[in-house]
């Protein structure tokens, strides 16, 4: 009998395997359920899959964006909301006196739609920064962006910025600074012995947010009455509806931040097997780190200077999303990004309106809802064992 020829095993298949199976434990820890992961590993990578997945969010996303448009204190037809929104878009409501189109389109969209762009921003971030470090806590307030971003638009609303034209350019432009100070000193307290060191930087994160949130309550105790009102509603997580072109701006700053995310997914899939298998397999390991690490400060400082301090997004959203989809980064961090999206625009419908007239800060109704979410994605991970 002739032997038969050993078959040369598949690389691609086999580090695709090992990507998937890393991610997935860096979520749900080792030992999890090898039908998740047997599940996840052979469906995320098909274009079936794919074309599903975004096709289902965006519907998803779009539904809840006309659904948050007609709760509101007024009781609007849905009919007359989309009539009101298509003439809107055909710019027909320029001049409008209509008062159910005045609350339609000068309020409530452009609210709705901030809240998806700093949910789907904060989720975005979260994700990619949980892939990046290997740590499923990674988030961008626990290690101190988010603080240092408000701490930024703390000093230029002090200075009056945050009620000038100005803010349009220059609140957004402190809080990225804000943030990239804040991740530059994070990283370097991080890089111990020419090593980098997550937990190291988890810590100094927490310290920097403890430093931070004092910095920033000194400069609200010294504010006059007035403005130190604006800033606590602020600092608690604030949504109000901007004007469009202010609207049109961030996004506009937003969509760099996506576009540098999304070109990432593939490395970062490499990156959760560990640095040294992904330097051993050409990633340019410190280059990724600081892209990563820049658009995140560029997307949370933005999203923090329109919206104040919004947690529980960038943490809950990318854990759930990983449980419907896999661990697949190319396609968690555009799922995780319309997930966000739709979580902050229920969030900020229930802060509205549940207590009508009167709202209750969005960043409130985050952490009521973020921390019940959290407890339950832990017992799944612990029946998952």
């Amino acid at each position: 009998m002739i032997a038969a020829k050993p078959r040369k095993p598949d690389l691609a298949a086999s580090m695709t395997t090992r990507v998937g199976r890393s991610s997935e434990e860096t979520v749900y820890g080792a030992g999890s359920s090898p039908r998740l992961h047997e599940s996840s590993n052979r469906v995320t990578m098909t274009r079936g899959r794919w074309s599903r997945c975004l096709a289902l969010s965006c519907g998803l996303a779009l539904l809840t964006f006309w659904i948050c448009v007609s709760f509101g204190t007024e009781s609007i037809a849905l009919s007359e909301i989309v009539d009101i929104v298509t003439q809107g878009i055909r710019g027909q409501l320029h001049q409008v006196t209509d008062p159910h189109a005045v609350i339609v389109w000068q309020v409530r969209v452009p609210r709705v739609l901030l809240a998806c762009l700093v949910g789907g921003s904060l989720a975005m971030v979260g994700a990619a920064l949980q892939a990046l470090l290997r740590n499923p806590l990674a988030d961008p307030f626990v290690i101190g962006i988010s603080s240092g971003a408000a701490l930024g638009a703390a000093v230029a609303l002090l200075f009056g910025l945050g009620v000038s034209f100005l803010q349009v350019s220059l609140l957004p432009a402190c809080a990225f600074l804000g943030a990239l100070l804040s991740l530059t000193l994070v990283y370097r307290m991080a890089v111990t012995y020419g090593t980098f060191s997550i937990h190291t930087m988890l810590l100094a994160g927490v310290v920097l947010n403890a430093i931070f949130s004092a910095l920033i309550m000194f400069l609200t105790s010294v504010a006059d009455p007035d403005r130190a009102y604006g800033m606590y509603a602020w600092l608690m997580g604030t949504l109000t509806g901007p004007a469009f072109h202010t609207l049109a701006i961030l996004a506009a700053f937003l969509l760099i931040g996506f576009i540098v995310l999304t070109t990432q997914g593939r490395s970062l899939n490499v990156l959760t097997l560990g640095e040294e298998v992904a330097r051993s397999l050409g990633v340019e390991v410190e280059r990724v780190k600081r892209v990563v690490f820049l658009a995140s400060a560029l997307l949370t400082g933005t999203v923090v200077a329109f919206s104040g301090l919004i947690g529980f997004v960038g943490l809950i959203v990318p854990h759930a999303v990983r449980l419907l989809i896999g661990a697949e980064h190319r396609l968690v961090l555009i799922i995780s990004g319309v997930a966000g999206g739709i979580f902050l625009m229920i969030a900020d419908t229930v802060a509205r309106t549940v207590i009508s007239p009167a709202e209750i800060p969005v960043g409130v109704v985050t952490a009521l809802v973020g921390g019940p979410i959290f407890l339950y994605l832990l017992i799944n991970r612990r029946a998952a064992l």
